[in-house]
């Protein structure tokens, strides 16, 4: 119903987005705006330049061109600058944006608890992307988990190169490792608002470990792993380069920039990590109202602001596509804003600035799967429905759930990436003015899209990223608390972790 209706308010201002390829199903070629794999400088570009022969004397017949030695593609100082803002972009989303959203909803004896453990979740999944976890996410073939080819950045030099969706259109390898980490700091980092406020410092550190490395990473690798499109030249190559994909790539996955990977993953994670460690003391009894709404707006504007990197960086260079993602992401939030404001105006009798910052986040998670796949009205569509629905998963579900997730992680990072994750499958055909799919064998749009082919895709990946995360989250919990336990002591729990855990706080009376 969904599809007939948006078909008959869309169809009439489809836009033309040949430029712009996206993904589909292997047999027509994959994505071309996942956040794709690392080629390297060696592969042919798409088309060999063509040098003319010395021409021979005027009475001899002119002999043929012939083809040049093909000359390896190099990186455009624009498509670099663009990935390097973009980068500085997605880490002002965590710090400061996601710890002073997360600071601000906490109560004061608790504010610097979660600047600490954002902070540092940061900073140690950054030191871990270069030892280990680039390499195993996108450092060679394979299904579920890359090589360990390029451990400790080994081979990955100022001169190396990664693919984008662009035949011959490539950049620094270093950028799109910087860009990566990012992103796999700030899922880490997302999970903490869950068991905020009675959760160990130590543990939060341990479980992020764990869950990087047995969760996240596999992850990225499925969905976004491939060789890149200089790779594809025919059906035959079509078919290798995704046979050697990641598992999700491989079956026709969309996911422009983390729906799965980053928010439903995170999401799951948290009330997994919600039912394993309890409810808060006193939860249901006591107030335990947000202590700064002004440091919550302030981060949600900066997670809104740092997100047109996050999504629109997702495309790894600076052209049509990536403009489309960039307003997408806008006009996303923006009906998610208003979509929770007046349904929260409706059913409370008044609208709260949490919950227009809650309806904007949930926005943004929604669109970041459809950003670059979906026209602008599809992009409004898929907020208006994610604002609805996410305010209805951080009340009516989080009751059902009956889990004392403390931040609603799940309620808006896991409902609004599922939201996401299969309205990208209805909103990315073209009749719907979404991008199609794109032939990498034949270079042009195909004209053959199956909504409900590729919903049914998109329902394989959303189920796939939950069960998977929610067991090892599960695991990782139960781990954690059998070596140094998951939760403080009652006392410490009252007293507050600011000065429980750090020896500090956050305001000075």
């Amino acid at each position: 119903m969904l599809a007939l209706v948006a078909a008959l308010f869309l169809a009439p201002m489809a836009p033309t987005l040949a430029s712009a390829p996206a993904a589909g199903e292997p047999a027509l070629a994959q994505s071309v705006a996942s956040q794709g794999a690392v080629l390297l400088a060696q592969a042919s570009p798409a088309a060999p330049l063509l040098l003319a022969q010395a021409s021979a004397p005027a009475a001899a017949p002119a002999e043929q061109a012939k083809p040049a030695e093909a000359t390896p593609p190099t990186p455009n100082k624009g498509d670099t600058a663009w990935m390097i803002v973009a980068t500085l972009l997605v880490t002002l989303m965590c710090i400061p944006g996601l710890a002073l959203f997360y600071g601000g909803l906490v109560r004061a004896k608790n504010m610097l608890s979660v600047l600490m453990q954002v902070f540092t979740i940061f900073a140690v999944i950054s030191v871990l992307w270069a030892i280990y976890g680039y390499t195993l996410a996108f450092g060679g073939d394979g299904s579920f988990y890359g090589t360990f080819d390029k451990l400790f950045l080994k081979g990955v030099t100022p001169d190396t190169v990664a693919a984008t969706f662009s035949k011959g259109v490539v950049i620094p390898e270093l950028i799109f490792v910087a860009f990566q980490a990012t992103f796999a700091a700030i899922t880490c980092a997302l999970i903490v608002g869950s068991i905020a406020e009675r959760a160990r410092f130590s543990a939060v550190i341990l479980f992020s470990v764990l869950w990087f490395t047995f969760c996240y990473i596999p992850m990225a690798h499925m969905v976004w792993y491939w060789a890149g499109p200089d790779a594809i030249t025919d059906e035959k190559s079509l078919e290798a380069v995704t046979a050697a994909a990641g598992f999700l790539w491989a079956k026709g996955a969309l996911d422009f920039a983390g729906g799965t990977v980053v928010h439903i993953n995170a999401g799951v994670a948290g009330l997994v990590g919600a039912y394993v460690i309890g409810k808060r003391v006193g939860y249901g009894r006591e107030a335990m109202a947000p202590h700064s709404l002004v440091m919550t707006m302030i981060g949600a504007s900066l997670l809104w602001v740092g997100w047109f990197g996050f999504n629109a960086g997702s495309n790894l260079e600076a052209n049509g596509t990536t403009a489309l993602a960039f307003v997408n992401t806008l006009f996303a939030t923006a009906a998610a804003t208003v979509a929770w404001m007046f349904g929260e105006w409706t059913s409370k009798g008044k609208p709260s600035m949490l919950g227009a910052a809650s309806g904007a986040v949930a926005g943004l998670v929604a669109i970041t799967p459809a950003c670059g796949f979906v026209g602008p009205m599809g992009a409004l569509i898929i907020g208006l429905v994610s604002g609805v629905l996410c305010l209805w998963g951080v009340n009516g579900l989080k009751r059902m759930l009956g889990a004392d997730d403390s931040l609603d992680v799940f309620g808006v990072h896991g409902v609004g990436g599922i939201v996401g994750a299969i309205l990208t499958g209805v909103f990315a055909s073209p009749t719907l003015g979404g991008t199609g799919i794109f032939d990498y064998v034949k270079n042009a749009a195909n004209p053959e899209y199956s909504v409900g082919a590729q919903v049914w895709v998109q329902l394989q990946g959303v189920l796939i990223t939950v069960v998977m995360s929610a067991v090892v989250a599960f695991i990782a919990f139960k781990i954690v608390d059998l070596v140094i336990g998951l939760r403080v002591p009652e006392d410490e729990e009252r007293e507050g972790l600011d000065i429980a855990s750090h020896g500090e706080t956050a305001y000075h009376r």
